[in-house]
């Protein structure tokens, strides 16, 4: 089967599925999505490989955590301007729930918030079954572009591009990823790669590591 090429458009059977690990234990998030968005999320379930228990959601997550949460997501580049919804844990689980929305990205809330110290994670959609996703172009960032996230408060965080990677699902770089970190990072995820028409599901994830600007 050959690799999809942009644009994933009107893709049977396009998913979502990343591998979020928070402080070296991994979060399955995997989304299979419909050909309408549901009016609430759907349930994940966990991609080969991907499983694990959840102990702590904020270990290495630095030790002071900003009293905001992040609202909005801007990837001029890439023309990418999003709201973003709150991703949690499906309770009993340990798999994040993806956004309902094949247009919105969606921040983990339980995680770091982006600007703190640590890794902040934000998910998204690259396709629905039907149209293209809010990051079908993420694989498209390089290094230098620029990520803006908006808080609660009002701030405006600037992340700068480091380095772009497609990584295989089933061989997720957990701790080059997820890792505690001495600095603000800020992780964007989507998916990439072949889509195999037999689970459902591409085989790689993109992942967009980024710094933030002091």
């Amino acid at each position: 089967m050959l690799k999809i090429a942009h644009p994933r458009i009107a893709i049977i059977g396009a998913a979502v599925a990343a591998a979020l690990v928070v402080g070296g234990v991994t979060i399955a998030a995997t989304h299979v999505p419909s050909a309408k968005p549901a009016a609430v999320r759907s349930t994940p379930t966990a991609a080969p490989g991907s499983a694990g228990k959840l102990q702590d959601p904020t270990a290495g997550a630095g030790t002071t955590r900003t009293d905001a949460t992040a609202t909005r997501v801007q990837i001029p580049a890439i023309g990418v301007d999003s709201e973003l919804v709150s991703l949690s844990l499906i309770p009993g689980t340990n798999q994040l729930q993806a956004p309902a929305d094949f247009d919105l990205a969606g921040w983990y809330t339980d995680g770091v918030v982006p600007g703190d110290i640590g890794p902040a994670v934000i998910d998204g959609h690259v396709d629905s079954r039907t149209a293209p996703g809010v990051f079908l172009h993420l694989s498209e960032l390089k290094q230098g572009d620029l990520i803006l996230v908006t808080l609660s408060n009002g701030a405006v965080k600037k992340f700068i591009v480091d380095s772009t990677t497609e990584a295989p699902k089933n061989a997720f770089p957990t701790a080059v990823v997820y890792g505690p970190t001495p600095t603000a990072q800020l992780r964007v995820i989507t998916c990439d790669g072949i889509f195999n028409n037999a689970t459902g599901h591409y085989l790689d994830n993109r992942i967009v590591f980024a710094s933030l600007v002091p």
